[in-house]
């Protein structure tokens, strides 16, 4: 088994002035951290589900992955900032220190917030939810480890977020 860790969240949130969306994931993964991007790991259906919902093609580069959500509205960061962690597994996080996502709310026009899974919405719960006074939807993770929801079926929940998106007043 291997032991816990103290981590330092590394990636940059993506966001600007025209995000309306933001997406929440918990923590990046060991593949997230090594390809310093979000929603790394080859299985992770993140950015299939994003570019379906936004008929838009699947990104290949950080490049490509940035332009998609800024130019679609769409904010990404994850709810911790640092912690104590064994891998990627969220069940043994320990010793939570949340980001600040004032952030982003105080300078972006953002209407709704999404937690990519159960993780995540309950440490935004915890941790975020009594500073910001906002809430999060919780939508199904698009990890692997979430074997249960099909690609066809993760898309189908997420396609909630697109209501918010085509709004044009906030």
């Amino acid at each position: 088994m291997t032991e816990t860790e103290r981590v330092i969240h590394e990636i940059p949130p993506v966001w600007n002035e025209n995000s309306r969306v933001l997406i929440l994931g918990s923590f990046p993964s060991v593949k997230s951290r090594e390809g310093r991007f979000f929603y790394n790991h080859p299985q992770n259906r993140f950015w299939k589900v994003l570019a379906a919902i936004l008929d838009c093609p699947v990104p290949r580069t950080i490049e490509e992955k940035k332009q998609m959500l800024l130019s679609h509205g769409i904010a990404v960061w994850d709810v911790i900032a640092s912690c104590q962690i064994q891998g990627s597994s969220d069940s043994s996080i320990r010793d939570v220190v949340p980001n600040d996502l004032s952030v982003i709310l105080s300078h972006a026009p953002v209407v709704q917030i999404y937690a990519n899974g159960t993780a995540a919405w309950k440490l935004y719960e915890k941790y975020i939810r009594p500073v910001s006074g906002r809430e999060a939807v919780r939508l199904p993770s698009t990890s692997p480890a979430n074997a249960a929801w099909k690609l066809d079926r993760l898309t189908e929940e997420w396609k909630q977020m697109k209501k918010v998106l085509s709004c044009s007043e906030i």
